[in-house]
């Protein structure tokens, strides 16, 4: 999920329902597209407006063939040779993920871990 439209690749503006967070805030989605990071796309990826935030599937990155990892302080996206892609932290129960390197915008990422 993102709210940068201008990250999503050929872009489809469509409504598709809405999804619901922990603090029971709704967020409609407004479309849908690939999302490219290096040579890598993440198909699917919802725009939502007001979001604040981009959040990605675990289920997402393995469904493209890359691993992901998670230790106690950090999280790894690796390619199928082994080759990190993304690397984040965690703080407050929450991992994090910096973009900056990969692209010119500033993007902030967050993958949070199921228990």
């Amino acid at each position: 999920m993102t709210e940068d439209r201008s990250q999503l690749i050929n872009f489809v503006q469509k409504f598709l329902g809405t999804v619901k967070f922990g603090n029971d805030h709704v967020a409609k989605i407004m479309g849908y597209r690939g999302y490219q990071i290096r040579n890598v796309t993440i198909s699917q990826v919802y725009y939502m407006e007001g979001l604040g935030h981009n959040l990605f599937s675990v289920g997402q990155f393995c469904d493209s063939d890359l691993e992901v990892a998670f230790r106690q302080h950090t999280c790894f996206i690796r390619n199928l040779e082994g080759v990190d892609l993304l690397t984040g932290s965690r703080g407050n129960n929450l991992y994090t993920l910096s973009l900056q390197d990969m692209m010119a915008s500033s993007l902030i990422c967050l993958l949070s871990k199921a228990s």
